[in-house]
């Protein structure tokens, strides 16, 4: 494959990510599939790295477009700055206990510790992809239907936060269960108002992203160890995506803050029931 075709793909999955990453709908699911349409082995040492690098960009278009409102609500005083910081720090440790132990649980029983079944290889799995977006498109709309009965909501208190850093948890083995969709629908279940919880969860996602790219770096360089240019090579395609992710994130976040904060919120999840069928097609038919 020539380089130019190669960023060209990584052109389309820079936009797609993007544009899915920060809607309730996965951008995993809608990524690995474009990579499978494309030819692309989404479980690849290369293609896992520059799906974080494509989360990057998105990441930053979070801080770009929350900015405003976290300077309001989360830097106003010392009191509130020390509250959302202890909130964040319970949900990420509840989210990093579960998230790991149900990795474990994964790898050393269900796939019996056998080298070449590691957690990565389940992301390309369609099967698995559709059911994790049947799944979160229930969530998503049993939050939404509920929602819109009942007015107003609470802020982010430390009984909801750790239910949603828990529930975020069990995204995190899963492609396909959109970490949005899945941390906002708790939210809004447990009481906690629209605009809160929106903030909340997108700083939730700061927080893990750097995470995941050290994370995807450390095994890249493993996948080289001859050294050289290699993950450097392999990198550049990555900050290509990225640029183009953020920019298709800051439009999906315009198009998010509307629908939820207009009481539209369920429609996403209909949405992902129908990206579910699509991927079991799929499946059916050989990808």
């Amino acid at each position: 494959m020539s380089l130019v075709n190669f960023l060209l793909q990584i052109l389309i999955l820079g936009i797609v990510q993007g544009a899915a990453e920060l809607l309730p709908v996965s951008s995993s699911a809608h990524v690995i599939v474009v990579e499978k349409l494309m030819g692309l082995d989404p479980s690849s040492p290369e293609m896992t790295f520059v799906l974080v690098m494509l989360h990057t960009g998105t990441m930053f278009a979070v801080i770009v477009y929350f900015w405003n409102s976290w300077r309001r609500h989360y830097f106003s005083s010392f009191a509130q700055l020390r509250a959302v910081v202890l909130n964040v720090i319970l949900a990420t440790i509840l989210t990093g206990i579960i998230g790991y132990g149900l990795q474990l649980l994964i790898e050393k029983i269900l796939l019996q510790g056998r080298p070449s079944t590691e957690m990565e290889s389940l992301f390309s799995q369609l099967p698995l992809i559709a059911g994790a977006l049947l799944a979160v498109g229930v969530l998503i709309i049993i939050a939404g239907l509920r929602e819109d009965r009942r007015r107003g909501g609470t802020d982010v208190l430390p009984g909801s936060a750790a239910v949603i850093g828990a529930v975020q948890g069990l995204c995190l083995p899963f492609r396909g269960f959109s970490r949005s969709g899945a941390t906002i629908s708790t939210g809004l279940l447990v009481g906690v108002g629209k605009r809160r919880m929106e903030e909340f969860s997108f700083a939730l996602a700061v927080v893990l992203t750097p995470i995941a790219i050290a994370r995807e770096l450390l095994r890249l360089l493993k996948s080289h160890p001859e050294g050289g240019s290699h993950p450097l090579q392999l990198a550049f395609p990555g900050l290509v995506g990225m640029i183009f992710s953020f920019v298709a994130g800051l439009f999906a976040l315009l198009l998010l803050s509307r629908w939820l904060e207009g009481g539209r919120w369920q429609f996403f999840g209909y949405y992902c029931l129908a990206a579910a069928a699509i991927v079991f097609a799929l499946y059916s038919f050989g990808f």
